[in-house]
């Protein structure tokens, strides 16, 4: 078989026999620039699992502030004052962050270089949720 019979679309074949191009590489792409199959599967994950955590996040944030009733806002333990400023900052700062995370994990190039930083945007997407509901549930006495 001579070198005019092979394929169009076979990759040039160096005499050699070694198969590689001249820059030593073996023709195959490794570089994690072919696509992943699995690229929408974490932020489809973490947008599902927000539309289920926002919303109880923000009602008990919305409930949070009852915890003042009974001492009034000026008379309020220290600690709880600083506890529902801690929950007013994760959501009102880490709610639009979460988001913008969900957003930038979707936008992402869907190759397999990308998907950890996919996986990590995704997972921190979520972080705001769980927090809020867990520090409303353990508000420090008044």
């Amino acid at each position: 078989m001579s070198h005019d019979d092979a394929p169009a679309y076979a990759p040039p074949v160096r005499r050699d026999g070694s198969g590689r191009d001249r820059s030593g590489r073996d023709g195959s792409v490794r570089d994690g620039s072919e696509r992943d199959p699995h690229a929408r599967l974490a932020p489809a994950v973490a947008t599902v699992l927000g539309l289920l955590l926002a919303p109880p996040a923000l009602f008990f944030w919305g409930l949070s502030d009852m915890a003042t009733d009974s001492c009034g806002p000026d008379d309020c333990s220290p600690e709880l004052m600083s506890a529902l400023d801690v929950v007013d900052g994760a959501l009102l700062l880490g709610g639009p962050l979460g988001a913008a995370a969900c957003v930038a994990a979707w936008l992402l190039p869907r190759t397999r270089r990308w998907a950890v930083p996919r996986l990590w945007l995704a997972g921190l997407s979520l972080l705001p949720w769980p927090v809020v509901i867990a520090l409303v549930a353990d508000l420090p006495q008044g």
